[in-house]
């Protein structure tokens, strides 16, 4: 590592491989879904990609991040592993229900996308929107405060990269209902497909920058990109505009 590079902070939000829901196959809620045989073998390209022992790994509690960090893990054994909350967006509550596709609960979640409001909880325990904008900097605060230097990666999901990424680009932490909607229009409008790293840079005295650009651990196999490029609940958002 040089110099420079040990002065950095370097991220990669890097977002789970195929899962099963995904796949458009029914899951038990939110973080039950595992990952297929595609996305265990996007778990394992990604693993190979990370140059050298990064100094943190973190995932999400969800099933489908915990086994898409398992390969970096078994790579890099003595480097220290951390769950944190930088699991999926879960607007929709109890409304996800056992045992239903995404394609089921895409009336609730056009729905819920429809109405702009960012302190909606919906389906009775649903995480809102300025909740997720809240999780999302706690996560960007949290890193800029750990001590390691180098590379952390973070095995997330894509909707909640995307608002990583929203609130670092705009600086807000407090949405309006129209702020909403633009952040709708924004995941609607880029892609981050299973397995996308996407890298944020922090310098010694400078906060986080995203880089421009983000690399995807593809294989062989045509690996077709969410709508939304983030998860089921992206995609499901870019179905629900008006006349889609």
């Amino acid at each position: 590592m040089t110099d420079t590079e040990a002065a950095l902070r370097r991220v990669w939000l890097i977002r789970h491989g195929e899962s099963e829901s995904n796949a458009g196959l029914p899951t038990n809620g939110p973080g039950a879904a595992p990952l297929t045989a595609l996305g265990r073998r996007q778990a394992e390209r990604v693993a190979a990609m990370i140059p050298s022992a990064p100094s943190l790994i973190v995932s999400s509690t969800f099933v489908r991040a915990r086994e898409t960090a398992l390969p970096a893990r078994r790579r890099f054994p003595d480097v220290p592993y951390e769950e944190w909350p930088v699991q999926e967006f879960t607007y929709l509550g109890s409304l996800h229900g056992p045992n239903t596709t995404a394609e089921q609960r895409r009336p609730y979640s056009k729905s819920y996308w429809d109405r702009s409001d960012p302190a909606l909880v919906d389906g009775g325990d649903g995480e809102s929107f300025q909740d997720l904008i809240t999780r999302a900097r706690l996560m960007l605060d949290t890193l800029a405060a750990r001590p390691e230097r180098g590379l952390i990666t973070v095995f997330t999901h894509g909707l909640f990269m995307r608002a990583a990424m929203w609130t670092l680009l705009t600086g807000i932490t407090k949405p309006t209902s129209e702020q909403m909607r633009q952040f709708r229009h924004f995941i609607e409008t880029s892609a981050t497909p299973n397995a996308t790293i996407a890298e944020l840079v922090r310098g010694e005295h400078t906060p986080f920058s995203l880089l421009l650009g983000t690399a995807t651990a593809t294989l062989d196999e045509p690996v077709a990109p969410s709508v939304s490029g983030a998860s089921e609940h992206a995609r499901n958002a870019q179905e629900a505009k008006p006349a889609k």
